[in-house]
């Protein structure tokens, strides 16, 4: 399991708009969003992110060189309900555990509207399995909620509220994180091709009422 902090900030160079309750892509060519093809290098990275690269092009090196079978699933916002989250990892876990138990929430920085795409654990899961049944060499795909499964800070607290019944506590911070995504979303277009089985299979309603409701997740 890789992450797309490996990118780091890279995917902020792309150009944006910015809309009533999100940044999104500004151009047509960008809609789907990250793919493979993104940059590693020559971008600000958190010591996290540095040390997913590491271990990153590692397994690649391994899948190449040596003609094993080896995968990194770059992943981007990977929840579900026994998601641990705490206030700068795990944002929708920690975000729905504070609209949840009536504590504070911090938006950190660009305005509240930095996008993130989900994607439940089940699905992650299921990714795996279909790869393990038809393994290829020092193979990497991003692996998130795609833009379907896209949402801000802004409409995630929206969401809570809404399912909650009640207004979440929240305060503004301005400095943004350094070397943070401003707009992130999945394009899963290269395992879906590769692996045409698999596909996303927990919205993101099904995301919030699973993570508010705790029941086991099931395919369909």
């Amino acid at each position: 399991m890789s992450t797309n902090k490996v990118y780091g900030d890279a995917p902020n160079e792309l150009p944006l708009a910015e809309l009533g309750t999100r940044w999104d892509y500004a151009r047509e060519e960008d809609y789907e969003g990250i793919d493979e093809s993104c940059r590693i290098d020559a971008s600000m990275h958190s010591l996290f992110g540095v040390s997913k690269a590491a271990a990153d092009l590692m397994v690649q090196e391994y899948g190449r060189y040596f003609g094993m079978h080896t995968v990194c699933f770059r992943g981007g916002c990977l929840t579900g309900p026994n998601h641990r989250g705490v206030e700068l990892h795990g944002f929708l876990a920690y975000l729905i555990k504070c609209g949840r138990e009536g504590l504070p929430y911090t938006i950190i920085g660009y305005k509240g509207k930095q996008v993130r795409d989900q994607i439940h654990s089940l699905d992650v899961c299921r990714a795996m399995e279909a790869f393990h049944g038809n393994p290829r060499c020092g193979a990497v795909y991003n692996l998130g909620g795609g833009r379907a499964n896209s949402v801000s800070i802004l409409e995630a607290i929206t969401r809570v509220e809404e399912m909650v019944g009640t207004r979440m506590q929240t305060d503004y911070r301005e400095q943004a994180r350094l070397g943070d995504h401003i707009c992130y979303i999945t394009d899963l277009s290269k395992f879906r091709r590769d692996y045409p089985g698999w596909d996303i299979s927990m919205s993101l309603d099904r995301i919030f009422e699973n993570m508010l409701s705790p029941e086991p997740a099931t395919v369909g």
